[in-house]
């Protein structure tokens, strides 16, 4: 196995004795160099941004909400008072249950998919990291996991990642920080 720094040299060695392949190869690595160096200049423009941003800086404090999701969210939301409630939201980017209904029949499925497709993968992305990557414990994995143990991991996957949703528009509403323990919420409400 090979590491980002080493890649280009160790192609080097494998082709360096067929000369066809290797003039095919290096345009390649040359193309590659060149995407690397403007990507990590797009990444240094989007943590400027985020920097900048107060809303996006307090959506990170929730854990699993890097800045690549904050924007997204501040994005793709853009006013939060289109929306009636907090609960809306999860409905607009399609992580609620589908229902299908036909005579007697009232089946409820899978989520509707619906609404922004780069939003519902970057909140399911958020809380992938939240439950199975984090190590660090707070009330809302502990309400998923809870989730992960009845109905199964990626059923819980999405139901964080529509409550993260939900969560992250209160946040921007009310101008507050994500409250890592229940005690916490109590004092701040008291």
């Amino acid at each position: 196995m090979v590491g980002t720094v080493k890649f280009e040299a160790r192609i080097g060695e494998l082709v360096e004795n067929v000369p066809d392949l290797a003039a095919l190869v290096e345009p390649l690595l040359v193309v590659r160099r060149a995407i690397r160096e403007q990507i990590a200049i797009l990444h240094r423009r989007l943590l400027a941004i985020v920097r900048d941003d107060e809303v996006c800086r307090r959506l990170m404090t929730i854990p699993g909400v890097g800045p690549v999701v904050a924007l997204t969210y501040r994005s793709t939301v853009d006013v939060p008072a289109r929306f009636r409630n907090s609960k809306a939201v999860g409905a607009v980017f399609g992580l609620t249950p589908a229902q299908y209904q036909s005579g007697e029949i009232d089946r409820t499925g899978a989520i509707s998919r619906c609404g922004d497709e780069m939003m519902r993968v970057m909140l399911y992305e958020a809380a992938h990291i939240m439950l199975v990557r984090s190590t660090k414990w707070s009330w809302l994995k502990a309400w998923a996991m809870q989730i992960a143990r009845r109905r199964g991991m990626k059923k819980a996957i999405v139901a964080l990642a529509r409550r993260l949703a939900v969560i992250m528009h209160r946040i921007w509403v009310d101008g507050t920080e994500f409250r890592w323990t229940r005690e916490q919420h109590a004092a701040a409400g008291a």
